[in-house]
């Protein structure tokens, strides 16, 4: 097992706390597990009853994390994704943001490049992929916030958001 962290400082910190929990698995910074827009759309690839909102949403979004995405999304892609060569098997944690879970599980899919803009993803959310020799990806799990005290789901999505609580209702801790 190996670990991928990106760069910025919360995902890397999350890293260092997991690979101190797991013997042997080195952690290892990698751009392509940072923080960036995978793919920028054309609007005439958008739904037309939102692309103009997803465009002006992306426009917002700082140059650096709009720039030189497709190369580190290729990146990722390459690095973190498919079956690996020979009988030995390889489980590789990938710590990181978003907008590449979202692109990684698009891919996983098969579906288009824009299609991972309706993925959301909540903070410390677990997702799996697993990749076979002579198999699909398949999505084991999404999303998955089981292992988070109820109060911590869901963080970083709008109010009312959240399955597990209704908008300002507060539940105690399990």
């Amino acid at each position: 097992m190996t670990g991928g962290a990106a760069p910025l400082p919360r995902a890397a910190q999350t890293a260092r706390l997991v690979g101190e929990r797991l013997d042997g698995v080195p952690v290892r910074r990698s751009e392509a597990a940072g923080d960036y827009i995978p793919y920028m759309p054309l609007r005439e690839e958008l739904p037309a009853d939102s692309a103009d909102a997803t465009l002006a949403r992306l426009a917002r979004f700082p140059a650096g994390e709009r720039e030189g995405g497709t190369a580190l999304a290729r990146e990722a892609l390459a690095r973190f994704t498919g079956p690996v060569p020979g009988d030995e098997p390889r489980h590789e944690l990938v710590v990181t943001h978003n907008f590449l879970i979202g692109w990684l599980v698009r891919d996983a899919l098969d579906a288009p490049p824009w299609w991972r803009l309706g993925l959301d993803h909540g903070n410390a959310a677990l997702t799996v992929i697993r990749y076979a020799p002579g198999r699909p990806a398949s999505l084991v799990f999404y999303n998955d916030m089981r292992h988070l005290p109820v109060q911590l789901r869901w963080t970083g999505f709008p109010p009312g958001y959240s399955p597990d609580v209704t908008a300002g209702e507060e539940r105690p801790p399990r």
